[in-house]
C-alpha cells in the first residue's frame, strides 16, 4: 500500500469495516481441519512470500468490536497506528481482538484514551458507521477480505500485486 501511495500522490487509501462472520452467521472452529489447510496450503505460504509475519490464530473471534475501536480509533486521527496493532495483535499473537479488554489493551499502549475507547464501546458510538461500511461492501458486491475497491466503480478481491492496483486505479481514471 505504502509502494502504491508514494508512486501516486492522488491515490488515498480508506480503509472500511467489514466483517466476515457478523451475527447470526456461525463462527467456524478454530481447530477446523479446513481452516488449517487453508491456513497451511495458502495464507501461511504467501505471507511468507511477502515477508508477513503471521502465526495460526488460536481463536477466532467477532471482530465487530474491533471494526468499532478502529472507528474510534480514527475520530482520535490515530487509525493507522491502531489498525495496524489490530492486525499484530490477531495475527503475530493470537490475541482475542473480539475482547473489549483486549482492544483497550491496545489503545493504552498508543497513550490513547482507554475510558473513552471502552465508553464508546459499551455504548456502541461507532456501530452505525461500521455498519454503513458494511452494506456498502455489499452494493459493491465485496464478499471476501482483503478487497480493493477504486472510486466505488472497480474491485478486485484478495492480495494483490501493486502492479494490479495501479492497473485497477487506471482502469477506473480511463473511464472518467
Amino acid at each position: 500500500m505504502h509502494q502504491l501511495i508514494e508512486s501516486d500522490p492522488h491515490v488515498e487509501i480508506i480503509w472500511r469495516a467489514f466483517e466476515l462472520r457478523p451475527e447470526p452467521v456461525p463462527m467456524i472452529d478454530p481447530n477446523s481441519e479446513y481452516l488449517r489447510r487453508v491456513w497451511s496450503d495458502s495464507v501461511a505460504p504467501m505471507a511468507g512470500r511477502l515477508g508477513v509475519a503471521m502465526r495460526f490464530p488460536p481463536v477466532k473471534p467477532r471482530t465487530r468490536l474491533a471494526h468499532e475501536a478502529a472507528h474510534w480509533a480514527r475520530a482520535q486521527r490515530r487509525f493507522e497506528d491502531y489498525h495496524d496493532e489490530i492486525f499484530r495483535a490477531f495475527f503475530e499473537r493470537g490475541e482475542d481482538i473480539g475482547d473489549v479488554e483486549v482492544l483497550i489493551e491496545l489503545a493504552r499502549g498508543f497513550e490513547l484514551d482507554s475510558d473513552s475507547l471502552r465508553k464508546a464501546l459499551v455504548s456502541h458510538e461507532f456501530a452505525a458507521s461500521v455498519l454503513a461500511d458494511e452494506r456498502e461492501a455489499a452494493r459493491l458486491g465485496v464478499s471476501g477480505v482483503p478487497a480493493f475497491v477504486a472510486n466505488r466503480k472497480a474491485a478486485l478481491s484478495g492480495v494483490q500485486t501493486v502492479e494490479n492496483l495501479r492497473k485497477l486505479i487506471e482502469s477506473v481514471r480511463g473511464a472518467g
